[in-house]
């Protein structure tokens, strides 16, 4: 039977070649994120490991992260003598007591350089050895930082700001922008820097005015002697650090949190990759069974002939099982060979796009081989069990009498039913989730299980379905082409559950496609209109640090910028109350109106002033408050600082949230800074008034000025380039169910060519064929789109319905242009699919295709 199986591999290689494909095409995707994610992490390791050798322990501050990088400041645990106590323990080489911060630079062009990012931006002091030194950051160019005015920057920063040695660099710490000579470049192997961050360095004195005070420090790191036990050390240093505000980890610990952090924000692409991995495989377990559906069928006299001679219904089994077997390992050896290639070539893809992930080799486990290897043979062997035990049930008489036989009414009755039972108990699941408002990862997984189930049930409903819309759409085939078109229309309804199959591949890739386009295209509407909502400014300037925010008078210096007709300071802070927190947001009343809309229920914007707030209608139905109550404002302990009177109650909005003050009833609550001033221009006065604020407000590398339109667009701009991801893998899916249509079509073909050479003799021409054929491909096509368009708009409204509590403008928006696309799509794959099986039955001689048998 294993010989069998083997030659009927070799004899029907060309009528397995897209089910082949689609095992490769999934197995390679399996194999390359697989890869992909033990080279990065191997090489966030290595960068780690290299960058911190010599390093036997560490001592943080709290709320330090590690050589170069922590934004919360002071711990004065840290100072000179803690670091000469360090050095004196037996075991202890040498000591480096470090100053770590954040410093952003602005390019030679004057553009902010990885503001989003801001906190990857590393500031740390260069500490030269007596050869004037630093062996941590080994010179590439120049010298290193020794007074006020210098700076030195890694190879990398310099080369992604256009500087060199002898330059002036603007930059900003929290505040301000600074300006200092670029003196030297060196060489780092720190994995922050390799994944996109920057690192500034200044001498020791220098950066403590700029991040701590002197002769404190926020890290030191020790060097061990040759043979000393680092651990044994480590244990030594705790030692000598108080119960709290410090800490202390190895080497090796702290190199393993390094590579983790690193590799930790590019993780998510191999977890999101091999679920996308997975839906190629579901789909091409579609064409795996479809194929061998087919092949039991076209031998089903070979597989008679052999119960006949004594062959078993087991043996059969495992023939076809042995078969699929065979085809799946060479697949996904094949598979495996092309993954490393996608291993290879996404890390320079994603560097392209400004992920500057380290470089290293290609680190292939063998795990990684076996895993791969395992899921092509097991996708590839599970898609064939169906079709090897409706091979063995075959009797043998029945089969020799007839090659193609209709499924028994039985089987697609009870297929039926099944198919009413699942997509009936999805569609409840997804209405119950629909009245749910996400609060915790449980909703989500029902809403999960909620699509799974719909879409399993329209899987298995397909057959049933198909008859209708296939008929329907045979009416305009009918209409337009003839008998051409009636005869695609037949050829598709001879056998539903081979063209349910088929569609189904194409319909899993549209129905993915879709909810994410609706849910996609609904939030971005929504999110354009809480943005938008409430607020007339023409511009937004604030600061992209979270923790450094605007000075106070920012607000008045952009308002002396001519052409600016109105500037609103704003600054939030979130406070307790009674009924929990709540954010209260503090301005100028009087100026507010010019840059922001309220529409007040009672009381007015001009009512607001020192202890009297305004607050919105569903903080006071929370709060229980009405005109003329008092709030009182606290805490977190509980205690109440202040008593606030409400004037006014408006609806809610974006603009000003929970409740509406003064900045003097703001700032003693939060960090006395401004969060973003709100610009109003004069009309016909905005050209060039970007720069012009800017300049006025010191032009830092941390100051953003962005218009009304460029403020919506960044706001949605992470999730356009999610949408955007999901398309460009989803496409996987689309481009094996594309070869599913395919491989039915060549095998259909086969399995008519005495039909067709029928035909061609009762006067049907090649082209006829080629029509019939096509308007076949086309159909199936149509039909899985239809289904896949319907099941993915009904699980994004059910699934949509759900984002209402975290986004009140929330409704859901068809995208009716890009819905046209995708039936254009589904259209085009019909067309593109048939052109190899046409061409081939428009090619079979007449007369031979009639003897066939």
């Amino acid at each position: 039977m294993l010989r069998t199986a083997l030659r009927n591999v070799l004899a029907h290689k060309s009528r397995l070649l897209m089910t082949a494909l689609a095992v490769l095409l999934g197995v390679a995707f399996v194999s390359g994120t697989l890869v992909f994610g033990d080279s990065v992490a191997g090489s966030f390791r290595h960068a780690a490991a290299k960058n911190l050798k010599g390093v036997a322990a560490s001592v943080q501050a709290d709320g330090a992260s590690g050589p170069g990088g922590s934004e919360g400041k002071p711990i004065t645990v840290l100072d000179t003598g803690l670091a000469r106590k360090i050095s004196a323990l037996p075991g202890v080489a040498s000591v480096r007591p470090t100053v770590n911060g954040t410093a952003t630079l602005a390019a030679k062009d004057g553009s902010p350089v990885n503001a989003e990012n801001h906190w990857q931006n590393l500031a740390t002091n260069y500490l030269p050895g007596k050869d004037g030194k630093d062996s941590r950051f080994p010179l590439a160019a120049g010298r290193g930082p020794a007074a006020e005015g210098e700076l030195a920057l890694d190879t990398r920063t310099a080369e992604k700001t256009g500087y060199r040695i002898g330059d002036t660099v603007r930059f900003a710490t929290d505040g301000p922008a600074l300006t200092k000579k670029l003196v030297g470049t060196v060489s780092t192997d720190d994995p922050r820097v390799a994944a996109g961050g920057t690192l500034t360095l200044f001498d020791t004195t220098t950066a403590q005015k700029l991040f701590l005070h002197a002769g404190q420090f926020d890290e030191i790191t020790v060097a061990a002697k040759a043979g000393a036990d680092e651990r044994a050390l480590t244990e030594r240093v705790r030692t000598l650090l108080p119960e709290k505000g410090a800490r202390v980890v190895s080497g090796a610990d702290l190199a393993a949190e390094q590579s983790s952090g690193g590799s930790g924000d590019s993780g998510f692409l191999p977890k999101l990759l091999m679920v996308f991995a997975g839906i190629a495989l579901f789909v091409g377990a579609f064409i795996i069974a479809n194929t061998f559906t087919m092949l039991i069928a076209q031998r089903s006299r070979e597989i008679a002939l052999m119960r006949a001679v004594g062959a078993s219904r087991r043996q059969v089994v495992r023939s076809v099982l042995a078969e699929a077997a065979l085809l799946g390992l060479g697949a996904s050896a094949v598979g495996f060979a092309l993954g490393l290639g996608i291993a290879a070539a996404m890390r320079p893809l994603l560097n392209a796009t400004g992920a500057d992930l380290p470089d290293g080799p290609l680190v292939i486990t063998s795990s990684t081989v076996v895993s791969s290897l395992a899921v092509g043979v097991l996708v590839t062997v599970l898609a064939a069990w169906l079709p090897s035990r409706k091979a063995a049930k075959i009797a043998p008489l029945e089969a020799l009498s007839s090659v193609d036989q209709a499924p028994p009414t039985r089987a697609l009755v009870i297929r039926n039913v099944l198919g009413a039972l699942l997509t009936g108990a999805g569609v409840l699941v997804m209405l119950h989730a629909s009245t749910f408002r996400v609060t915790s990862k449980e909703h989500l997984q029902i809403a999960m299980l909620g699509s799974g189930l719909t879409m399993s049930g329209m899987i298995v409903l397909a057959p049933l379905l198909s008859r209708p819309l296939i008929t329907l759409a045979g009416k305009v085939t009918t209409r337009w082409f003839g008998v051409s078109g009636k005869l695609a229309k037949e050829n598709a309804l001879r056998n539903p559950r081979r063209t349910a199959a088929t569609a189904s591949a194409l319909m899993i890739g549209l129905t993915l496609i879709t909810a994410l386009t609706v849910a996609g295209y609904s939030s971005q509407q929504a999110m354009d209109k809480q943005i938008a909502q409430g607020l007339t400014a023409d511009y937004t300037v604030s600061n992209s640090s979270h923790s450094g925010g605007l000075e106070p008078g920012a607000a008045d210096k952009a308002a002396r910028v001519p052409g600016v007709a109105a500037a609103v300071p704003v600054s939030s802070t979130e406070f307790g109350t009674k009924s929990g927190h709540a954010v209260i947001t503090g301005t100028d009343p009087k100026a507010f109106g010019k840059t922001a809309e309220l529409d007040f229920h009672a009381g007015a914007l001009r009512d607001i002033g020192p202890g009297k707030i305004a607050v919105s209608d569903a903080f006071a139905e929370k709060a229980g408050l009405r005109l003329g109550a008092t709030l009182d404002v606290g805490t977190d302990t509980g205690r109440t600082e202040k008593k606030l009177t409400v004037v006014g109650i408006y609806a809610q909005t974006r603009a000003a949230q929970d409740a509406l003050g003064t900045l003097a009833d703001v700032f003693p609550y939060g960090t006395k800074k401004l969060d973003k001033v709100l610009v109003k221009v004069e009309p016909g006065k905005d050209a060039g008034l970007e720069r012009k604020i800017r300049a006025a407000l010191g032009d830092s590398p941390l100051l953003k000025v962005e218009s009304q339109e460029q403020f919506i667009k960044e706001a949605g701009g992470a999730m356009t380039t999610a949408l955007n991801m999901m398309y460009g893998l989803l496409s996987m899916a689309v481009v094996i169910a594309v070869l599913g249509v395919v491989n039915t079509l060549a095998m259909s073909v086969f399995e008519r060519t005495r039909e067709i050479g029928m035909l061609r003799a009762i006067g049907l021409d090649r082209a006829g064929i080629k029509q019939m054929v096509r308007l076949e491909s086309v159909v199936i096509s149509l039909f899985g789109a239809v289904l896949g368009i319907g099941t993915g708009i009904f699980l994004a409204w059910a699934g949509g319905s759900m984002m209402v509590s975290s986004m009140k403008t929330y409704e859901m928006a068809l995208p009716w242009g890009r819905l046209g696309i995708f039936l254009v799509l589904a259209l085009a794959i019909g067309v593109l699919a048939a052109i190899w099986p046409a061409r081939r039955a428009a090619d079979l001689n007449m007369l031979s295709s009639i003897q066939s048998t």
